[in-house]
């Protein structure tokens, strides 16, 4: 089950319209492609892109909801619809064989075959290959859902042989309303302007990670990080937060840190090109280090930080 209906995300309307027409008219192709970040809904999309296909009583804009399928797929107990996840940090071959051999089973309630991979792009080579003759060739009233959150990772092998979703990102405005219509929005303050709370998109990957940031303690945490770097970076000393990082939360701080660089160079407009490039090149750095802390056993967040510190220092410091 997800944690949103696809009506709660209206960025996803355009998409999934453009889907159940093809759908109703048999006119889709066998394989889709869903470029959408599970933070933006693509599982949600993809739950009611199979359950369309599946639905008996098919209508123009979406399944029935009431046969026999669709209270399966609701209840979670369709037969014909396979999903695979990751085991890991990978798909592995294993699962990806399983799947096609499922595939070829006559289908249990004499409709369609569905089957939904999240974050496809976590397949490991061996098994994005296994999966390439079921899609070149999957059988009658079969659909594969293909859900990534990073298209470009996948073997262009894999995307031709799709046909890709059309999507378009939600606006921050966009973001912001869908927000305020949830009311998670902070309170206004005398002058009734709100504190924008899109800043950390970035941070937490996308509008549903952001709102259930906002529902618990994660949001006031990433506020925390970012008012303890901009003291840190003044006073070239770590600051509160930033010295009791556990390995978990460096990720999350690295993170803050690269999108308050990026503003610094934006906002800061007497800034020689020289400092602008060095700060950039400093971002790049964090970035490419969150990116390898998620490989690694341990490490010294207290020193990691106070290095970032006293490099930025010494880029201003070249002015």
């Amino acid at each position: 089950m997800t944690d949103y209906t696809l009506t709660q995300l209206p960025w996803l309307a355009t998409p999934f319209e453009l889907f159940a027409k093809l759908c109703y008219q048999n006119q889709h192709s066998h394989a889709q492609l869903i470029p959408v970040d599970i933070a933006l809904g693509g599982i949600e999309l993809a739950t009611e892109m199979a359950q369309m296909a599946l639905c008996i009583d098919k209508t123009p804009v979406g399944a029935c909801g009431i046969c026999k399928a669709c209270l399966l797929c609701k209840s979670g107990n369709h037969p014909d619809l396979h999903w695979v996840r990751s085991d890991g940090n990978q798909i592995k071959v294993d699962q990806i064989r399983e799947l096609c051999q499922s595939l070829l089973h006559t289908a249990q309630q004499s409709g369609a075959r569905v089957a939904v991979i999240e974050q496809s792009e976590r397949m490991n080579i061996a098994a994005a290959n296994a999966l390439l003759k079921t899609l070149e060739e999957p059988g009658a009233n079969t659909l594969l859902l293909l859900q990534t959150d990073t298209p470009a990772s996948l073997l262009p092998t894999i995307t031709s042989r799709c046909q890709k979703i059309a999507f378009t990102h939600p606006t921050k405005t966009h973001i912001t309303d869908w927000l305020d219509a949830l009311d998670l929005l902070p309170i206004a303050n005398a002058q009734g302007q709100r504190h924008d709370v899109t800043w950390c998109l970035g941070v937490v990957g996308g509008p549903l990670k952001l709102a259930a940031s906002l529902k618990s303690q994660h949001y006031p945490q990433l506020l925390e990080y970012r008012q303890d770097w901009s003291a840190s970076l003044q006073s070239g000393h770590l600051q509160n937060s930033l010295l009791k990082l556990t390995d978990i939360q460096i990720i999350d701080a690295l993170k803050v840190l690269y999108l308050y660089l990026r503003q610094y160079v934006l906002k800061s407009n007497k800034l020689n090109p020289l400092i602008q490039s060095k700060v950039i090149e400093l971002a790049g750095d964090v970035m490419h280090m969150t990116h390898k802390l998620a490989t690694m056993a341990n490490v010294n967040t207290q020193a990691l930080c106070q290095n970032y510190v006293l490099q930025f220092r010494h880029v201003l410091a070249l002015s």
